[in-house]
């Protein structure tokens, strides 16, 4: 019933942009390392760069997982579920790479986003995923579940914060800078906001 796609595009395309929600799915190279598994959400967050590339941004948290795991090995997959509409289920396995606030590609990697206001959300890195493998399954078994809109808490708590704030908030945590299993999280201090 699944069906493998060359790129992402089209009806593809327009499927995952529309969903508000997705997962990211990451691990370590360790066979006893932690599996990380997370929902991203906001709308605008999200971008598609081109056929086989998309991209999304990576805010502030109590953890830095993902970014652990990608900086060690790169694997991830992106996962969305259809859950008004047509059942459908998407996944983009892939590489992945997190783009630094000191990286050259980063302002630019920013104009891709122009439906969010990325500043009060204590903006960490913009993840970009090339695709390997691009699936889509039935999702017959995914439940019928209704969007009403974002959360406004992320953006209200850290919208007081600044980069020195900010650093001593991601310094306080304990797998922010390194991750569960030890791995070189999220570099700190962070470089300064130029955007």
């Amino acid at each position: 019933m699944g069906k493998t796609y060359e790129r992402i595009d089209g009806r593809l395309r327009t499927f995952i942009e529309e969903q508000p929600v997705f997962f990211t799915a990451t691990a370590p190279l360790s066979a006893d390392g932690t599996v990380n598994l997370s929902p991203k959400g906001l709308k605008g967050s999200f971008a598609v760069l081109d056929d086989r590339t998309v991209a999304y941004l990576d805010f502030a948290g109590s953890n830095a997982e993902t970014i652990a795991h990608l900086r060690e090995n790169g694997r991830i997959t992106l996962m969305w579920c259809a859950f008004q509409g047509p059942p459908n289920i998407v996944r983009v396995h892939g590489r992945g790479e997190p783009v630094f606030r000191d990286d050259p590609r980063f302002a630019e990697l920013l104009t891709r986003f122009p439906g969010i206001d990325h500043t009060p959300h204590g903006l960490r890195a913009v993840i970009v995923v090339t695709a390997d493998l691009i699936r889509d399954t039935c999702g017959y078994a995914v439940p019928f579940m209704a969007y009403e809109a974002d959360r406004d808490l992320h953006g209200k708590r850290f919208a007081r914060e600044d980069d020195t704030s900010l650093n001593e908030y991601f310094t306080r945590k304990e797998h922010v800078a390194t991750s569960l299993d030890g791995l070189p999280g999220l570099p700190l201090p962070l470089p300064p906001s130029t955007v």
